[in-house]
C-alpha cells in the first residue's frame, strides 16, 4: 500500500507565518536616555578638571580664594601666562620637553615596529628567548636602576644634557611586545611571500608592507609614548639641573612657603595643550586606520 503525501498548502490570511524573532545579542540596539545621561556625566567629569584649570588661570589669587568658588573665566589669563614665563624659564622647558618626547616617540615607534616585525614574521634561532628577555626587562622597577644609570651618565659626561633623558628611552619593552602581538595577526604571510617573489628585500617589506598596515597600532604606541615621556618627572629631576623639562618647571612653580594656584594651574594648562594637540592628530590617524582596515574590496 502506498501512502501519498499531501502537498503543502499555502498559508491563508489568518494563518500567516510568524516572523523570525530578532535576537538582540550581537545586534546594535537603540541607546536609551539613561545611556546618553551616563555618557554626558562621564564626559563632564573628564573635561571639568581642564575647565577648572582654565578658570583658575584666568582669575586672580583673590578670586580663587572666594567662597563659593568662581566658575566663570576671568580676564587675567594672559597676565598669568606672562607671570609663568617671568617666574621660571618655561619656554625653554617646553622646548626641552618637545625635543625629548618627540625623539623618544619617533625612536620607539620605529624600532618597536622593526623588532615586532622580526619577532612576529621572521624565523631565526633564539627568537622566543630574546622576546621573553625583552619583556622581562619591563618587570624591573625604574627606581632600581636610577643609581647605576646616573653613575653611567656621570661617567660619560651626560649629566645635565638632554641625551641622558633621551637615550635610555629610545626602545621600550612594551612597544616591542605591543607591535609583535599586533603584527603577528595583522600582516598575512601570503602578502610577505608575494613581496619576496617580486624581489623586495626584508627591509623593503618592512617599509612598504608592514609600516602601512601597522599605522593604527603605531599611532596608539606613539600616543602612549609621547604622553609617558612628556609626563616623566623623576628621572629628569635627578639628571638635569639647568635643562629642566616642563614637569620639573611645574614643580618649581608650586614650590615655596605658599602655593600660588593661579600660577601653578596656568603652567599646568600650558603643559596640557601639547598633549591635547597630539591626541587630536594621532586620534584621527587611529580612526582612519581602523576604518581603512574595516573596508573590504
Amino acid at each position: 500500500m502506498t501512502i501519498l503525501a499531501t502537498p503543502p498548502t499555502a498559508p491563508t490570511e489568518t494563518e500567516q507565518p510568524r516572523p523570525a524573532r530578532r535576537r538582540t545579542f550581537g545586534y546594535p540596539r537603540k541607546a536609551s536616555i539613561w545611556t546618553y545621561a551616563a555618557l554626558l556625566a562621564i564626559v563632564a567629569g573628564s573635561v571639568f578638571p581642564l575647565y577648572w584649570s582654565f578658570v583658575v588661570s584666568s582669575q586672580t589669587s583673590e578670586a580663587v580664594a572666594q567662597v563659593p568658588p568662581v566658575l566663570i573665566p576671568g580676564g587675567h589669563l594672559f597676565d598669568n601666562i606672562a607671570r609663568v614665563f617671568d617666574t621660571t624659564d618655561f619656554g625653554r622647558a617646553l622646548l626641552n620637553s618637545f625635543l625629548v618626547s618627540g625623539s623618544i616617540t619617533i625612536s620607539v615607534v620605529f624600532f618597536s615596529t622593526l623588532a615586532g616585525f622580526a619577532f612576529a614574521k621572521l624565523r631565526f634561532r633564539g627568537r622566543k628567548i630574546l622576546l621573553v628577555l625583552a619583556i622581562a626587562t619591563s618587570m624591573v622597577p625604574q627606581q632600581l636602576g636610577i643609581i647605576p644609570l646616573y653613575l653611567l651618565m656621570a661617567k660619560i659626561g651626560w649629566t645635565d644634557h638632554l641625551a641622558a633623558v633621551i637615550v635610555p628611552g629610545l626602545v621600550t619593552a612594551f612597544g616591542v611586545f605591543f607591535m609583535t602581538q599586533f603584527l603577528g595577526r595583522a600582516v598575512p604571510d601570503e602578502l610577505l611571500e608575494a613581496g619576496r617573489i617580486d624581489g623586495c628585500t626584508t627591509f623593503g617589506l618592512y617599509w612598504h608592507v608592514v609600516l602601512p598596515i601597522a599605522r593604527p597600532a603605531a599611532a596608539v604606541l606613539a600616543l602612549f609614548t609621547f604622553m609617558q615621556a612628556w609626563n616623566d618627572f623623576f628621572w629628569p629631576l635627578v639628571v638635569l639641573q639647568n635643562n629642566a623639562t616642563v614637569q620639573v618647571a611645574l614643580s618649581s612653580l608650586a614650590s615655596g612657603y605658599t602655593t600660588d594656584y593661579t600660577l601653578t594651574l596656568t603652567g599646568t594648562l600650558l603643559s596640557t595643550l601639547p598633549i591635547l594637540v597630539i591626541f587630536i592628530v594621532l586620534g584621527r590617524q587611529i580612526v582612519g586606520g581602523i576604518m581603512q582596515g574595516a573596508i573590504k574590496g
